[in-house]
């Protein structure tokens, strides 16, 4: 299925591979976001967490910028909401960013330019971020006297309290190569080799079980900050003990030991080949 209408916003592709791309379409604006963006970016983000044959998501945008963050009409706009409209502008914003982070399949932010404001928390709200060498990277908020609410929990999350305590406050501009330090970022390529690295880990992911990646990604966000007593433990031999004997458990270790690819490698194999 696939947006062919390049007079939207937003574009929602997913290929034979189950490879969803998600495209912000907004060039001309540096794909600054709005509130009509936020409201197609969650109906896009629902759809593929809704739809069985998606594998993996890519968050892309076109043009020469990943995002420049808030519009500016539509933060001029907001500069007259009262505090009630203000908030429910902030919650829907809010609603989009949680949809992507719980996202139940891999997610990848494909990141070839400048990630201003809110979308650096779109990139933090990734599992993983590719990131052209030419990227940078702000939290902008606090020049315009604002400050990085809603995409806070996320990107605190990714690369800590102390670097946010310094980024959230100072507003400076940051490379792909700090964003990488700061775990912000996976990988940084040359911008020619951007599409080839991010196909590279979509083919990693795909080689591996859906149900899996769905449960392994579940138990970071429950096991994440844990104490660890006894409780926790006997939860997670629960669920290792739970996956073993699942299909597709059963499936995945009987390929292993036959020497041959699981059900879920040669169905995507068989579907490329007839695409």
């Amino acid at each position: 299925m696939s947006d062919t209408n390049t007079d939207l916003n937003v574009l929602l592709d997913i290929n034979e591979r189950g490879v969803a791309t998600v495209t912000i379409n907004r060039p001309e604006k540096h794909n600054a976001f709005d509130d009509t963006v936020i409201a197609d970016l969650t109906r896009a983000f629902t759809e593929v967490a809704n739809n069985p044959k998606a594998r993996v998501l890519i968050l892309a945008s076109n043009g020469k910028s990943f995002s420049a963050g808030a519009d500016l009409g539509w933060m001029k706009r907001m500069a007259s909401y009262s505090y009630e409209e203000n908030l429910t502008d902030a919650e829907a914003l809010a609603e989009m960013l949680r949809v992507l982070n719980f996202m139940p399949i891999p997610t990848i932010a494909k990141v070839q330019g400048a990630a201003f404001g809110g979308a650096v928390g779109l990139v933090a709200c990734c599992d993983m971020a590719i990131a052209s060498n030419r990227a940078s990277f702000s939290l902008s908020e606090v020049k315009l006297g604002l400050i990085p609410a809603t995409i806070s929990p996320y990107v605190i999350d990714a690369i800590g309290a102390r670097a946010s305590r310094r980024l959230f406050q100072t507003a400076e501009r940051f490379s792909a190569e700090l964003a990488q330090q700061l775990n912000l970022v996976s990988d940084i390529v040359e911008p020619e080799q951007l599409d080839a690295q991010v196909e590279v880990m979509v083919t990693a992911l795909l080689a591996n079980g859906p149900s899996a990646m769905a449960q392994a990604k579940q138990l970071v966000f429950d096991v994440q900050g844990q104490a660890i007593t006894p409780e926790l433990i006997h939860e997670t031999s629960k669920r290792i003990a739970a996956i073993r004997v699942s299909e597709e458990g059963q499936e995945g270790l009987g390929a292993f030991f036959d020497k041959r690819p699981a059900r879920w490698v040669a169905q995507i194999n068989t579907a490329t080949k007839d695409a």
